[in-house]
């Protein structure tokens, strides 16, 4: 695997090294030496998968707050995603700056959240499948998030989303003091 570092402290895109022969495909997704050759945790307790029926279907933005920050490791194995992550952490030098990336299941690229940061998807195709590998517990108390339209961040997003849960569309406007 190939690590690339983002601008933001923590984030890298992951590009695999597939071994493609008659068969197919053979990917490695995670390794845990690799990521800490990264200075990446490698302590998975949680994997999920999201599955998404229609395009222009919009997750998140999701994370939690310390002590029970996650690290994410985010793959499309299925369609294609635009992800954006927005840097939370009041200590940081990007605080409240965001990156976005496309994921798909033919440029099988991975992207690493680090704790702190938060996470959002918006499927560009039908059928999508999205896999994460996760550093910590899911903690409700913990979860915090921000609106994906929030005037703060500015967002860019490809297209409005069409579909959308109702506790994402009404995250409240973001207030530093209530995402620590």
């Amino acid at each position: 695997m190939k690590f690339i570092p983002q601008s933001l402290p923590g984030a890298f895109l992951i590009e695999p090294n597939p071994f493609i022969d008659e068969r197919g495909v053979f990917r490695r997704h995670f390794c845990a030496r690799e990521f800490a050759a990264h200075g990446l945790g490698s302590n998975v307790l949680q994997s999920n998968i999201s599955e998404n029926r229609h395009a222009h279907t919009l997750r998140g933005f999701h994370y939690q707050v310390a002590p029970h920050g996650e690290g994410k490791t985010l793959t499309c194995l299925r369609g294609r995603i635009h992800d954006i992550m927005v840097d939370l952490r009041p200590d940081s030098p990007t605080y409240l700056k965001w990156i976005e990336f496309e994921l798909d299941d033919q440029n099988r690229n991975s992207i690493h959240i680090p704790p702190g940061c938060a996470n959002a998807f918006l499927t560009l195709t039908d059928d999508v499948l999205v896999y994460y590998v996760v550093s910590e517990y899911y903690q409700p108390d913990a979860e915090r998030g921000i609106r994906w339209d929030d005037p703060v961040f500015r967002f860019q997003w490809p297209t409005t989303p069409a579909h959308i849960s109702k506790k994402d569309a009404s995250w409240p406007d973001f207030v530093p003091a209530a995402h620590v």
